[in-house]
């Protein structure tokens, strides 16, 4: 019997090999299209330590939505959700260099479509937070209370209003640094600690340290109520720190915020000491 020379086989061969790299390549693209949404979601609870979750996801990474939930963390039995669905679309940009542009909408809480732009480089990330007019979200007080203790005992009532004229967050080598800023504004605040039906209004300002050395400078401040609030504070890229004080408009007003200052931080007088960080 005559036997092919095996140089005759391997066109044959050749041929295999592209048809198993194709199919191989062919399945990694499909995988990749249909990601799934727990994709995204899985990546965003490692990011927050388990806190900030996407529950009951549909769709894909690409293009899908979920229930925004506020946890204690791992092991927590906290946990508040936001009302209505957030709905996402993720896609590569090239505006201002290579991006994945993700565009979020969600009726009860963002301001239109609010994007964030991803760089990834080498041993590097940096999120940006793209200017848009007015606020870009707000959320009800009240959704902190998934955090766990001292916000459920607060059980607080009134808006959390986020508004910057342009942000970004690089993450290098692990440490993360500040660009821009940031005012989360707190509107009709109340407690169920105090009879008071509403405390007051308060400003929380995040300014990037003008020095360049990446971390934000943190101002609170009141701007109309019951309970007065001040403090200052800093973010160095890993952690937050605020120092400040807590106390009563008038003398009148002691009585019905005493239970709410004794939770607020550490009474010295008329005031409460806060120290966060």
């Amino acid at each position: 019997m005559l036997r092919r020379p095996p140089a005759a086989r391997l066109p044959g061969h050749r041929v295999a090999r592209w048809a198993v790299g194709g199919a191989l390549l062919g399945a990694a693209l499909s995988m990749l299209a249909f990601a799934p949404a727990r994709w995204l979601t899985d990546g965003l609870s490692r990011a927050s330590q388990g806190r900030l979750l996407i529950a009951d996801t549909q769709g894909t990474v690409w293009r899908g939505s979920g229930v925004l939930v506020l946890t204690g963390g791992e092991g927590s039995r906290d946990a508040s959700a936001l009302p209505g669905r957030l709905d996402w679309r993720l896609s590569p940009s090239w505006a201002a260099g290579p991006a994945l542009a993700l565009h979020a909408r969600q009726a009860c809480c963002l301001n239109g479509e609010t994007t964030l732009l991803f760089r990834p480089g080498l041993g590097r990330v940096q999120i940006e937070l793209r200017p848009q007019p007015g606020w870009i979200g707000q959320w009800p007080s009240s959704w902190l209370g998934g955090l766990g203790t001292p916000w459920n005992t607060l059980e607080l009532g009134g808006q959390l209003r986020l508004l910057s004229p342009g942000l970004s967050i690089d993450s290098v080598q692990g440490r993360w640094r500040m660009n821009g800023s940031a005012e989360i504004e707190v509107q009709g605040l109340s407690s169920r600690l105090s009879t008071l039906p509403a405390l007051g209004s308060y400003r929380l300002q995040l300014t990037a340290d003008p020095a360049g050395a990446g971390g934000a400078a943190l101002q609170l401040s009141t701007q109309e109520g019951a309970l007065q609030l001040s403090g200052t504070g800093q973010w160095n890229g890993e952690h937050m720190q605020l120092r400040g004080e807590a106390r009563a408009a008038t003398p009148a007003d002691e009585a019905a915020l005493g239970n709410l200052l004794n939770i607020i931080g550490r009474r010295q007088g008329a005031r409460s000491v806060i120290s966060i960080g």
